[in-house]
């Protein structure tokens, strides 16, 4: 028996999710989260109860109002449990940023959730034994950051446009990241260069274009 939490911050989207895999003998759902935080506070209490988390990456408050955690970060500190389970990200998010983030943060899938029900069922499946499972879109974006590794942004690099993008100053980039200015002020070279841009807001617009961010 596959056994699945679920984190999303919308009971609607739980419901769905439920509906979905309920109807499946071999998948059984042994909790919901509403935040982040909770969907790890879940993991540590259950121990190896549970086998996959499927793990929303941006949350509201929820019901216990507590600091908003993105499930990219979540799923990093599941993934550093003893025993973890295997995280799949199912989010309506298909940029870079937010691909990228949750694969290096440890998830073994990325889902869209307009994928049909069938794709869902097939994914919790493969993501119980380790495997992994990729919306095509998703699949798509990753292969042609593959074939063009030269004018690829790094995941730091989208992590510093990220927050160009939010309006932070390069010190408080700095501070965010834990980078020194000098640091920051190179990475946004290379991305300006990578993206042929010549301004920060010119390297936001075209990050946004090309769906990075």
């Amino acid at each position: 028996m596959i056994r699945v939490l679920l984190a999303d911050d919308h009971a609607i989207v739980r419901m769905g999710l439920r509906a979905v895999l309920d109807s499946e003998e071999d998948i059984t759902i042994v909790g919901e989260a509403d935040t982040a935080d909770d969907a790890v506070r879940a993991v540590e209490n259950a121990g190896p109860d549970i086998d996959v988390v499927l793990m929303d990456l941006r949350f509201g408050p929820g019901q216990s109002g507590r600091e908003l955690e993105t499930g990219a970060s979540a799923t990093a500190r599941i993934r550093k449990l003893p025993d973890p389970p295997n995280v799949l990200v199912v989010t309506n998010y298909d940029t870079d940023v937010d691909i990228l983030g949750a694969i290096e943060a440890g998830a073994v899938g990325y889902l869209l959730k307009d994928a049909p029900p069938a794709e869902l069922i097939s994914a919790v499946r493969a993501a119980a034994t380790g495997a992994t499972a990729m919306s095509g879109s998703v699949a798509t974006r990753l292969m042609h950051r593959e074939e063009e590794p030269a004018n690829a942004l790094t995941s730091r690099e989208l992590e510093v446009l990220q927050l160009v993008a939010d309006g932070r100053s390069n010190r408080e980039i700095g501070a965010t990241l834990f980078l020194s200015e000098a640091t920051v002020k190179s990475h946004l070279v290379h991305i300006n260069t990578k993206l042929g841009a010549r301004s920060r807001t010119s390297a936001v617009a075209a990050a946004r274009e090309a769906g990075m961010l």
